[in-house]
C-alpha cells in the first residue's frame, strides 16, 4: 500500500474593503484608482472599486482587494498613502475584511 501524498493546504487569504481618501477635490480620482491598481505583489489581487460621495464635490475610492497572509496590510496602505510623493491620498482605512 502506498500511503496518499497530502494535499497541500491553501494559502490563507483575506478579502479587504480600502477606502482611500484624496488628497484634495483637485485630485484625479481616476488616475488615483490607475496608480493603486499598478501595485503589484505576490499574493494581491485587485477586486472591484467604487467612488463614494464624500461632500463638497470631493469623492473617495472604495477598493477590495484579496491579500494573502504573506502580504502586510499595513505596508500595502503605506505604499498607497505615498503616491504622488504624498501629495495624492489623504488617508486610507479599512472598511471592512473578510478571512476568505
Amino acid at each position: 500500500m502506498s500511503t496518499p501524498t497530502p494535499t497541500p493546504k491553501p494559502t490563507p487569504k483575506t478579502l479587504v474593503t480600502l477606502s482611500i481618501a484624496p488628497y484634495s477635490a483637485s485630485t484625479p480620482i481616476d488616475s488615483l484608482k490607475s496608480h493603486v491598481l499598478a501595485i503589484t505583489h505576490d499574493g494581491l489581487v485587485w477586486g472591484n472599486s467604487s467612488y463614494v460621495d464624500v461632500g463638497f464635490g470631493i469623492q473617495k475610492l472604495h477598493q477590495n482587494v484579496v491579500i494573502e497572509d504573506t502580504v502586510s496590510l499595513e505596508d500595502l496602505q503605506e505604499e498607497i498613502e505615498g503616491l504622488g510623493n504624498g501629495e495624492w491620498v489623504q488617508s486610507t482605512d479599512v472598511e471592512g475584511m473578510q478571512k476568505i
